[in-house]
């Protein structure tokens, strides 16, 4: 815990710009609030970006920048597909307010919430060459992301709790191979489409959810997919699997 501190802090002192990456179907429980409270306290312009907002419907998308946005700016991107990139390109050079030298933009968040791809969409698939600098982290490095943009990349990020298997899941950073508790984490992902998007997943699975509890859900999908037992119970452990895999594949729109 220590050394992740000693890196943001580092972060935040060599950028101009901070970009706080977060996932567009979890944008609460992707923020961190003590970051960007350490962001603030060194008066540093902050950019919340929303990323994989491909996967996330257009009302809900709607609805979370009009509340993030009274935080900070609120980009959508999609390290998928490339969007974003322009607008998130005018909004960094746009708040930082430099001329005269390039702007320093430093990148956090949780894991797998795509710090990477948004490097990679703004830099473009064939980004310049790489320098390093000094830094308390070993490995950071400059990227240099057109005119005028350098991104402070490094391979730290804002750790979550070891024992959080459900937010593992659920942002992809563990699979169903390496998940323990397989229903678990699929009814967490039924309840929030369900809640969310329940045409999502009801054309997805071609099924139809009334008043049905999670896992009653989870029955529905089992049995539409003919994942069945000898005595025609559903393998709801089978069933669990494919929807965690449909997930993290960006199958499911939130």
């Amino acid at each position: 815990m220590v050394s992740y501190r000693v890196m943001i802090k580092d972060v935040i002192k060599k950028s101009d710009v901070l970009l706080e990456v977060i996932d567009a179907r979890f944008p609460d429980e992707t923020r961190n609030s003590e970051v960007e409270r350490d962001v603030a306290r060194a008066r540093k312009p902050l950019i919340i970006v929303l990323n994989k907002c491909d996967l996330v419907s257009k009302e809900n998308l709607g609805k979370t920048k009009s509340r993030l946005s009274k935080i900070a700016p609120t980009v959508f991107v999609s390290g998928r597909d490339g969007f974003g990139k322009t607008i998130l390109r005018h909004r960094i050079l746009e708040v930082a307010g430099i001329k005269g030298r390039d702007i320093l933009v430093g990148s956090l968040g949780y894991p797998n919430t795509g710090k990477s791809s948004v490097i990679n969409t703004v830099c473009g698939k064939h980004s310049a060459g790489t320098s390093s600098i000094s830094g308390h982290t070993k490995g950071v490095q400059l990227i240099k992301a057109g005119s005028r943009i350098r991104f402070i990349d490094t391979p730290g990020v804002i750790p979550f709790g070891e024992n959080d298997e459900y937010m593992q899941g659920l942002l992809g950073i563990k699979d169903s191979t390496h998940l323990k508790d397989h229903v678990g984490v699929a009814l967490k992902i039924i309840g929030k489409l369900c809640s969310e998007n329940k045409t999502a997943i009801e054309s997805f699975y071609n099924i139809t959810v009334g008043n049905e509890d999670s896992y009653d859900v989870l029955e529905l999908i089992g049995r539409q997919s003919n994942f069945l037992k000898t005595k025609g119970e559903v393998d709801e452990n089978r069933a669990a699997v494919k929807i965690i895999n449909d997930w993290q594949k960006g199958l499911l729109i939130v």
